[in-house]
């Protein structure tokens, strides 16, 4: 059997730098998982001794608070600089930016829409940036739009791991109904290519391992993306998730992972599936 890496897949720039900040201070908490994947933030904990506080209770006087790649609603923020903690932000700028532009548009005086999973940190945190939080909707779907009270004025930005052709689909239904619509594609380009490569891998792959967070957004996009070319595709979060059932009978296995995963998994996957099928080639 052949392996073949999508040709972009893992660790995007916010991730990765993320844990370099947080591997710089030791002994540290998170407020939230730094990621979206469990080994890593394992790791950090045993190798860096990184904690992590799922709440602002959980958070102790003298701790220094890494503020996670999803960044956190503003008004958490406030309550730690207050508290007088150390914070080290290690949101990833592609998050700060449409946090800024709530924030700006906002007091210009435009309705906001954001399309998103409203139980997303990602987004629960750009929400948090509107002045007026009657006047920021989050949406996933063109039909949910009917009902808001809109005003003249909308802005719109999107969730960063969201598929650009969904976001068109909400800009193209408010171009409908108002009169001034500013649009801010603030998709990552990370997303783009990792979502292309799996896509383009996906066509000639008869199974396809997608490796990542069960809870990321963005590897969950991949998997279902890489469903559409490929029907034998599969979702794990490590290793041990794998089934020798899947590789019966095919002979070209593509691998992609979510923007969470790290290259030690990734070839710790590609170790196990060496142990289940004979392969021949790795590219």
């Amino acid at each position: 059997m052949k392996i073949q890496l999508a040709s972009s897949y893992g660790f995007c720039f916010g991730v990765k730098r993320a844990i370099e900040i947080a591997e710089e201070h030791q002994g540290s908490v998170t407020y939230g998982p730094l990621i979206h994947n469990k080994d890593e933030i394992n790791r950090l904990k045993v190798g860096f001794n990184i904690g992590l506080a799922e709440k602002l209770d959980d958070i102790h006087t003298d701790d220094a608070v890494v503020i996670r790649t999803h960044g956190i609603p503003k008004n958490e923020l406030s309550v730690l600089q207050k508290q007088d903690h150390k914070i080290i932000d290690a949101t990833c700028p592609y998050v700060t930016t449409p946090q800024n532009i709530v924030e700006k548009m906002s007091e210009d005086g435009y309705s906001i829409v954001i399309f998103g999973d409203k139980d997303h940190p990602e987004i629960k945190g750009v929400v948090s940036y509107a002045i007026d939080s009657e006047d920021a909707f989050i949406v996933l779907e063109p039909e949910e739009l009917d009902v808001l009270p809109l005003k003249r004025k909308v802005a719109v930005v999107s969730q960063t791991t969201k598929k650009p052709e969904d976001f068109v689909k909400i800009v193209n239904a408010l171009m409908l109904t108002r009169k001034e619509i500013r649009v801010f594609n603030t998709i990552c380009n990370a997303t783009f290519e990792n979502q292309d490569a799996a896509a383009e891998l996906a066509k000639d792959a008869d199974v396809m391992i997608v490796i990542g967070g069960k809870h990321s957004s963005n590897t969950k996009q991949l998997h279902s993306i890489c469903k559409r070319d490929c029907d034998d595709s599969y979702l794990i979060e490590n290793e041990k998730e794998l089934e020798d059932s899947w590789f019966e009978g095919k002979v070209f296995c593509g691998i992609s992972a979510g923007a969470s995963t790290p290259d030690w998994i990734v070839q710790n996957v590609i170790n196990k599936i060496q142990e289940i099928k004979q392969v021949d080639e790795i590219v």
